[in-house]
């Protein structure tokens, strides 16, 4: 597979803003702990109160004060205000089971106390706490995500490693924008040249600095380049008692040592920490496969669309209409493309292109503005005007209800690719047709078309390797702010 280029100008130019070094952790605003803890404590405490006393229902002045204080306990309590959480996207569901161990909380409460205030009054007036939770996370969100743009940086990062190793975490950190980590410099081990371009404070081993302990050297370096975090990448020259020396002097100094174990795109979910004879072992676990999750996959499969083909009936009889007004021809358009272990399946999308659109496109390859297998053009002219809209929108997409309620896809996956995509697919390419093609995804969210080939690849990987139930739930909510947003839909 083919691996993104990364200019090592742009990993050195993002470790300063303006010539000058940027201290990580200072980019997040005084304002995002109490901004969080005003509006838990509000949003739970604020409409109890309004809607206990509008309903009669007794003690709505404690009611509400228990209530924002059992909120604000259960966050604190999961550690929502701790500086490295705030700020950061965590998505809807932790926040919903946030929200469920309140409704547990104070269901105890009430058992206890002898409550008798109406249940179902009392759930409606704890909704707004989670509405505005979420919202001030998004809010916050996006204010951190200007301040990274502006400032570079939110943790600075010392890489120690030998020369290959870190490269390879200096460029995999520097190709990426979904992390708070800016690399300002590299200790190598042992021989060998840094081509990133990232400044070289110190060098372990021979030819380390005279007069200074290893362990001296990277404090100093350290020091120099204002870190917060070192990162070490593990090798044959950095195991062991070398390591262990760096780790003491780190920590005896304050500061923070995280190791890269070799690992990309696997799920915290899936990672677990265990000790074997005094060594430090990471279990990996495999990608879920069986048990209940699947079985609770394919409902949501199933249901959904029923319901959705059920609800948008309607919507479906409109586009109809306006796609044969628009331009000759049928209103659905089907296309033979691949799906799970290689299977072919016909799927179906309402037309967006002219009726000979397929013969056209073999005129238009040269125009091609995707760098991999698929083709993509911004202004493609077999659109029709109508097309265009249910692009945007992602209307076009809605009659692949009919392949998930088959069982042909599903709510959630990767892309299907056409058969001609997949003939060229190699080894690692092939390897995201093990799980059902989705209508919507990881690449949905992400950008869609303006994606490269290389990063349209990442993501269905990381989502064959590390799908879950929940993890498909957050995505399908997190579609609806995509096809709102119609970045990258053409």
């Amino acid at each position: 597979m083919r691996h993104v280029h990364v200019p090592a100008a742009g990993v050195a130019r993002s470790a300063t803003t303006s010539g000058h070094p940027t201290r990580g952790l200072g980019v997040k605003a005084r304002w995002y702990l109490p901004a969080a803890l005003t509006t838990d404590l509000l949003g739970a405490g604020v409409p109890v109160a309004l809607v206990f006393n509008a309903s009669d229902q007794p003690r709505p002045v404690g009611c509400a004060l228990g209530a924002a204080l059992v909120w604000t306990g259960v966050q604190a309590l999961r550690r929502r205000y701790a500086g490295r959480a705030l700020g950061e996207s965590r998505g809807v569901l932790p926040v919903l089971h946030d929200w469920l161990i309140l409704i547990g909380v104070l269901a105890v409460a009430r058992a206890a106390t002898g409550e008798s205030s109406a249940p179902l009054v009392s759930l409606c007036a704890l909704v707004p706490a989670l509405l505005l939770t979420v919202a001030c996370h998004k809010l916050t969100y996006r204010h951190l995500g200007a301040a990274r743009r502006e400032a570079q940086a939110v943790s600075r990062v010392l890489v120690v490693g030998e020369p290959e190793a870190a490269e390879a975490v200096i460029g995999h950190l520097a190709g990426r924008t979904d992390h708070p980590y800016v690399v300002v410099g590299a200790v190598p081990i042992g021989p060998g040249r840094l081509t990133s371009g990232v400044p070289e404070p110190a060098r372990l081993g021979a030819e380390a600095a005279e007069g200074l302990s290893e362990a001296e050297a990277v404090l100093t370096a350290v020091r120099d380049q204002h870190a917060d975090l070192v990162l070490v990448a593990p090798g044959a020259r950095l195991a062991g008692e070398r390591l262990r020396r760096i780790a003491w002097a780190l920590h005896d100094a304050g500061l923070e040592l995280a190791v890269f174990p070799g690992l990309v795109e696997i799920s915290v979910k899936r990672l677990e920490t265990l000790s074997a004879g005094g060594l430090a072992v990471l279990r990996v676990a495999p990608p879920v496969s069986r048990g209940i999750q699947p079985v609770l996959k394919s409902a949501l499969d199933r249901v959904g669309a029923a319901l959705g083909l059920l609800v948008l009936a309607p919507v479906f009889l409109g586009l109809v209409a306006a796609i044969r007004l628009g331009s000759p021809g049928p209103a659905f358009y089907t296309q033979r493309r691949i799906g799970r272990d290689g299977e072919p399946f016909t799927m179906w999308k309402f037309r967006t292109m002219v009726v000979d659109a397929d013969r056209l496109k073999a005129e238009l390859a040269g125009s091609n503005e995707n760098d991999g297998h698929m083709f993509k053009m911004r202004r493609d002219p077999r659109v029709t005007r109508v097309g265009r809209l249910l692009r945007r929108t992602s209307l076009d997409e809605l009659p692949q209800l009919f392949n998930v309620l088959t069982g042909q896809m599903s709510l959630v996956g990767p892309r299907p690719p056409l058969p001609e995509e997949v003939a060229e697919y190699d080894e690692v390419e092939l390897r995201r047709l093990s799980v059902r093609p989705g209508m919507t995804g990881l690449w949905q969210i992400s950008g869609r078309s303006d994606l490269s080939w290389d990063e349209t690849i990442a993501l269905d990987l990381q989502y064959v390797d590390n799908w879950s139930f929940t993890s498909d739930v957050d995505l399908v909510a997190r579609t609806f702010r995509a096809v709102v947003d119609g970045r990258g839909a053409y």
